[in-house]
């Protein structure tokens, strides 16, 4: 049994926990007529949660005084949704960070405020099972809600949920669409094309960026590519040295050195989105 230690409103309470000292309790009607120092079992509750970081914790009950008692109840339902869907248990820190991003975002479309999302498609390839579950769910809040959410609302909302699986921060996985787009952005100037945002290669090209960008991050580089690197510098010279333009600017982001190896790969796909691109037209290297 729990005892409670503070009820925050209709749907939420703090209670005293053995080994967790404080927990969340969320549910409907779960605080109505409590009162601090009442025992309480857990399995009242919809959900129960653990805000280890103190300034999590209080930002969670910062916003759960400003924010109305519905729509926090139609959160935690939301989330319940995302964890069913995927079938694993998110991150804590979901319950604070979506809950307040979509509050936001819900009170600019209502006060007219057009949301762009400038990475949306990327965000779509780089985490497609995390998009489709965020499109879903964008259905079921306009029901819930009775509200229109443009498609690159979906995109933030992928972001959030893709961070409570993986625990990296908001801030590093924009920043890291951020990158991708903007190495796209170097491919394109330099071999003068437009990519086929749907064709496969591209979304390939996509999934091999985000998969550089985790080596590079944790150190566990491709094997070594020696063999490759000199034919590849001899015989394919142009998208070798476009290959490096990406290379020079990851580690100017990162501040990270980043090896040979990579240049190697990102080469062979430059090649083929080259290739494609100038549907059967002769190779640049």
């Amino acid at each position: 049994m729990l005892k409670v230690k503070k009820v925050l409103n209709n749907n939420a309470l703090i209670a005293e926990h053995p080994a967790y000292d404080e927990v969340i309790l969320l549910g409907k009607g779960i605080g109505f007529n409590k009162k601090a120092g009442e025992s309480i079992s857990n399995a009242d509750a919809e959900k129960l949660f653990v805000l280890k970081n103190p300034e999590e914790r209080e930002q969670y009950l910062q916003m759960l005084k400003e924010i109305d008692e519905n729509f926090i109840g139609i959160m935690n339902d939301a989330i319940s949704f995302i964890e069913d869907k995927l079938g694993t248990t998110l991150n804590e820190h979901i319950h604070t960070s979506l809950t307040d991003h979509l509050y936001f975002a819900l009170k600019r479309l209502k006060n007219g405020v057009e949301i762009k999302n400038p990475f949306r498609f990327e965000i779509e390839l780089a985490y497609p099972r995390e998009y489709a579950v965020a499109a879903e769910l964008t259905e079921w809040l306009e029901k819930e809600l009775s509200v229109n959410i443009p498609e690159d609302e979906v995109g933030f909302i992928t972001l959030h949920i893709h961070s409570a699986i993986s625990k990296a921060s908001i801030a590093n996985l924009t920043k890291r669409t951020q990158i991708v787009s903007q190495l796209i952005s170097i491919v394109e100037n330099s071999l003068k094309v437009t990519l086929d945002r749907s064709d496969i290669n591209y979304s390939r090209f996509i999934r091999h960026l985000h998969f550089a960008l985790d080596r590079i991050e944790s150190g566990k580089y491709v094997e070594n590519a020696e063999f490759l690197k000199d034919v590849l510098q001899k015989e394919c010279s142009f998208c070798y040295s476009i290959a490096w333009k990406m290379i020079k600017y990851m580690q100017k982001q990162l501040k990270k050195k980043i090896p040979e190896a990579e240049s190697v790969y990102l080469t062979l796909h430059l090649q083929r989105l080259y290739n494609i691109a100038q549907a059967g037209t002769a190779k640049v290297c």
